[in-house]
C-alpha cells in the first residue's frame, strides 16, 4: 500500500520555540490542523491546495516569516534550518563530533556537493562560512549573559580550542571576545538576518 504523500508548508525565517508557537497560532486561526511543526516545516492534514495560501503567506509576512514555494529556496531554507537548528540547540560537545557534510546530507538526503553548489550559487557563501557565522552569534549571545567562559563556549560550540574561537571570532566581528563583552549593546543580529 502505497504511504499518502505529505502535505508540507515551508516556512522561511522560523529560527526559535518561539517562532513555532506564532506560526502553530496563525496557522491554527486559518483552521489548519497540524500533524507536526518543526523549524521552517509543518505538516498538515488538509491538501495545500484546499488552503487559502495567499492569506496564510500575507499574514506570515505580517509576523516577519515567508511562505516557501519554489524547491530550491525549500531547500536552501532547509540547510539554514538544519544549521541554525543544531547551533542553538546543541549540547556539551556534540558540535564537534558532527561533520557538517555528513549531518546535512542525512538531514535532507541529498549529496553534500550538490547540497553545497546550490547554496553557494544562491547565498554567495558558502554553508561552512554560514555555520560558522551562526556559531559566533551564538558565541556572542553566551558571552553576553556572562554565564559561561569563553573557554567553556568552545567547547559547547565544538571549537577545537578557545584560539581557533578567538581567530573566527575576530574574524567576523572585528572585536576580540573581551571587546566585545564591553561593548555587548547593539552587537547582535538576528539569527535570521544572517
Amino acid at each position: 500500500m502505497k504511504e499518502k504523500p505529505k502535505n508540507i508548508l515551508y516556512v522561511k525565517s522560523m529560527v526559535c520555540p518561539r517562532c513555532i508557537t506564532a506560526v502553530r497560532e496563525l496557522l491554527e486561526n486559518f483552521g489548519v490542523e497540524i500533524l507536526n511543526i518543526t523549524l521552517g516545516e509543518v505538516e498538515i492534514e488538509q491538501n495545500l491546495e484546499t488552503l487559502p495560501l495567499s492569506d496564510i503567506s500575507e499574514a506570515l509576512h505580517k509576523l516577519g516569516f515567508e511562505l516557501l514555494e519554489d524547491s530550491k529556496t525549500k531547500i536552501i531554507e532547509k540547510i539554514k534550518t538544519e544549521i541554525i537548528a543544531a547551533i542553538q540547540n546543541y549540547s556539551k560537545n556534540e558540535l564537534a563530533t558532527m561533520v557538517l557534510s555528513g549531518f546535512l546530507s542525512s538531514r535532507l538526503n541529498k549529496d553534500y556537493h550538490s547540497l553545497s553548489s546550490l547554496f553557494s550559487k544562491t547565498e554567495g557563501i558558502t554553508i561552512e562560512h554560514f555555520s560558522i557565522m551562526q556559531k559566533i552569534e551564538k558565541a556572542k549571545e553566551l558571552l553576553k549573559y556572562g554565564e559561561h567562559t569563553l573557554s567553556e563556549i568552545s567547547y559547547f560550540l565544538g571549537y577545537s580550542s578557545v584560539q581557533h574561537l578567538s581567530a573566527q571570532f575576530k574574524q567576523i566581528t572585528g572585536l576580540t571576545a573581551s571587546q566585545f563583552k564591553t561593548n555587548v549593546f547593539n552587537l547582535r543580529k538576528t539569527i535570521d538576518s544572517l
